[in-house]
């Protein structure tokens, strides 16, 4: 005899002593199934537990409103994870949860609905797919008010999305293939702290970067830029811009951000006369890479900087002047790394006085 009949049968046989009139079987099984389809029935295929507290009863039910295409753990559950799982489209979010992961599946685009009911979601990790632009709604993301990071690299897109919320902080749509930015593409992004717009095809920002006053973090490498992009933010402190076309910097480029510290473009077009008198020699800047241009002479950097990088350019000349304006011991410089291997100076072309004038170097590749 199945559970069921026994439940039926001791019920059944309770109730005799209790009233002159017999129950009725089939409402009582009826019954009794419709508890028992509610109950909770272990957390894996082939359990089959019934359980009587009610908060198991609770977490069943966050168990069954995840989605069958992705996993949603009773230990995490804040969590959905549908990674790798050769999606096609975003499965409807449940509204508890908090951080999503679709990457590495063949996603194309995001319809709207999908992320309305989730208004708390913090992640949205949706790199390594198939995206483009024109099949992802302009409200998609704009009912997220807690969205904080969006990774979106390794896609198709041909822009930045519109409408993103202001609490975006982490902003990843690197490898992509944008070209332009519209000088509101940005616009009111006022907590955004890093973004990563490396190996795109961008020209120019149009100055879509200016209103982004929380901005620390940027990496631009790899696209097709042949300037500095005007109107940087005022906090930037890490600016990456290796792998473009840039010749010239300008005059004012490092005096007007007191918070850059580490700049990098290396594998540029820069030459000596792209370099106006005194652009590096500001006491913000910690790092610099130069390498891979067409230098032919070492730029004056300010005594403060601790690591420089001028390895393959075209240098000819180790001027201790670029390092110290004045030689002695209460003048030196604070630079612990030079590195100036592939140009055209030898051991012996630099003077004795580099021994006082960079006493503190740890590392110095000819």
């Amino acid at each position: 005899m199945t559970m069921y009949g026994w439940l039926v049968l001791l019920l059944w046989a309770g109730s005799v002593g209790l009233a002159t009139q017999q129950p009725d079987t089939q409402t009582w099984l009826s019954y009794l199934r419709s508890r028992a389809s509610n109950r909770v029935y272990g957390r894996y295929p082939g359990n089959y537990y019934a359980s009587n507290y009610e908060d198991e009863e609770d977490e069943s039910a966050e168990v069954l409103d995840c989605p069958l295409e992705c996993d949603c753990p009773s230990a995490y559950p804040y969590a959905m994870y549908c990674h790798s799982r050769n999606l096609r489209h975003v499965p409807f979010v449940p509204s508890r949860m908090k951080y999503v992961y679709l990457q590495n599946n063949q996603i194309t685009g995001i319809t709207d609905g999908v992320f309305d009911n989730a208004t708390g979601l913090v992640w949205i990790i949706l790199h390594m797919n198939q995206l483009k632009s024109d099949k992802i709604s302009n409200k998609v993301f704009s009912k997220l008010p807690k969205l904080e990071r969006l990774f979106l690299y390794h896609n198709k897109l041909d822009r930045i999305p519109q409408g993103l919320p202001r609490s975006l902080r982490d902003l990843r749509i690197n490898h992509n293939d944008i070209s332009s930015m519209p000088a509101d593409t940005l616009r009111g992004m006022v907590n955004l702290t890093a973004l990563r717009l490396q190996s795109n095809a961008i020209k120019d920002t149009n100055g879509a970067l200016e209103s982004l006053q929380s901005l620390t973090y940027l990496d631009l490498r790899g696209n097709l830029l042949t300037k500095i992009p005007d109107r940087l933010p005022p906090k930037l402190n890490q600016l990456y811009l290796e792998y473009n076309r840039i010749s010239a910097i300008p005059a004012d480029f490092l005096r007007n951000r007191p918070e850059l510290r580490f700049v990098r473009l290396s594998h540029n077009e820069i030459t000596d006369k792209g370099i106006p008198p005194n652009a590096f020699n500001v006491t913000n800047l910690m790092e610099l890479d130069l390498s891979y241009n067409k230098l032919e002479k070492i730029p004056t950097i300010n005594t403060n900087l601790m690591n420089l990088y001028l390895q393959a350019n075209h240098i000819k000349e180790f001027s201790i002047s670029s390092f110290c304006r004045v030689v002695d011991m209460a003048n030196y410089s604070n630079l612990r790394v030079l590195r100036l291997e592939a140009n055209e100076i030898r051991a012996h072309d630099v003077p004795p006085e580099a021994l006082l004038c960079l006493r503190m170097a740890t590392n110095i590749n000819l």
